[in-house]
């Protein structure tokens, strides 16, 4: 099924600053990442309280953005496979369907599939990235056993 009204997507601010985002995070990109960020940056990975967001109040501002880089995407290898994008009526709100894997250097694996959210202010720098997931639809597995 194709993607609803591709050309305004792609010319789309928010898509511009949540597509390089994707590619900082898979190529371990700390400082890209980081400047694609407002300063008020907000991130719900997953919205509610999980290992990532442990109040459930999001991770708020650039320097704790900065640690959740640290603690789970650093040490990691990521990978964001889109599978359908859903724009608004907004340049600056899109959301994903996306899956997620990240393989840990013990060789384990955890994918999850899940609903995603950016919003970037004016100047296109994201200012709220949020999660629809939870730990229940995580897969795991261990490198070599298929998955």
């Amino acid at each position: 099924m194709p993607e609803n009204n591709t050309e305004t997507v792609q010319q789309s601010p928010v898509v511009t600053a949540s597509e390089s985002s994707w590619r900082c995070v898979q190529a371990g990109d700390k400082a890209g990442w980081l400047a694609l960020m407002a300063d008020d940056i907000v991130i719900e990975d997953p919205i509610g309280e999980a290992v990532t967001n442990p109040d459930g109040n999001g991770i708020r501002g650039k320097d704790a953005v900065a640690a959740f880089f640290d603690a789970n995407i650093g040490p990691n290898q990521l990978t964001v496979t889109r599978e359908a994008t859903f724009p608004s009526s907004s340049p600056t709100e899109i959301a994903y369907i996306l899956v997620l894997r990240t393989r840990f250097p013990n060789g384990f694996t955890a994918t999850v599939r899940g609903v995603f959210t950016y919003k970037v202010n004016d100047a296109g720098l994201i200012t709220n990235l949020r999660g629809f997931w939870n730990m229940d639809a995580m897969q795991f597995a261990q490198e070599g056993d298929g998955n």
